[in-house]
């Protein structure tokens, strides 16, 4: 069954070139002009993917984003965000709410579909861990790819699948140091080019959990020049 991508842009016109090379490439489109009906359709129709613009009468981007990001059914859909704002404050605001990808306009269509792939690969129902043979306890730790959990002694910390993944990746490297390019490239799936400040702003937020399970023990470490680092 095609995977259902959802297009919330009150630009009709490119809301429609979006549409258009979606399907021509086998995507199922569902599309909606505002963010009140772009979150009531998210709810309904549960998609594999949305596409969201930010500048839009009554509710922005952003809120939208929060509100999926709260609701428990669609809490885990990938989010690319689509916006004319491109101000790394914007970006950063973008990845606060919760969005996992940013794209400015002016912007390629192929760029647009070459990001729309690697989300969707990446949030495969099943995660990574849990689809290969790769190590999923080590010391006081234990991934949980089942639920997108991490366990720290006695204590469970959810997070999302995208922090999921950035601790897998740091956790099958602990020890060493990981490049912030090398996370974009085997989590996002596409070379890097401006997009580090993505990486430095879910690595806060995942930080931020990690520390909450952590008795005082500071996880991850930001090597500065170099990347992160997973101290066990």
């Amino acid at each position: 069954m095609a995977n259902k991508i959802l297009v919330i842009d009150d630009d009709r016109a490119i809301n429609e070139l979006i549409k258009i090379n979606l399907e021509l490439a086998g995507y199922k489109v569902i599309q909606c002009f505002n963010g009140i009906d772009g979150f009531q359709t998210a709810k309904q129709e549960e998609p594999s993917c949305i596409v969201l613009d930010v500048m839009m009468p009554e509710v922005d981007g952003f809120t939208v984003a929060q509100r999926i990001r709260q609701c428990p059914e669609i809490a885990d859909t990938p989010i690319i965000m689509l916006t004319a704002l491109s101000q790394l404050n914007d970006k950063v605001k973008g990845f606060d709410t919760g969005v996992d990808d940013y794209l400015c306009k002016p912007f390629e269509i192929e760029e647009l579909m070459v990001r729309i792939r690697a989300l969707l690969k990446r949030s495969d129902k099943i995660p990574k861990s849990a689809a290969t043979r790769e190590l999923l306890t080590y010391k006081e730790i234990t991934l949980l790819p089942e639920n997108y959990s991490v366990k720290i002694n006695d204590k469970i910390q959810k997070l999302t699948p995208i922090e999921f993944d950035i601790f897998n990746v740091l956790f099958q490297n602990h020890g060493t140091i990981v490049s912030g390019s090398k996370l974009l490239k085997d989590i996002w799936g596409y070379e890097p080019d401006d997009n580090l400040e993505t990486i430095r702003v879910h690595i806060r937020h995942l930080r931020s959990k990690i520390d909450k399970v952590s008795d005082g023990k500071k996880y991850i470490e930001t090597v500065y020049g170099g990347g992160y680092k997973l101290n066990l």
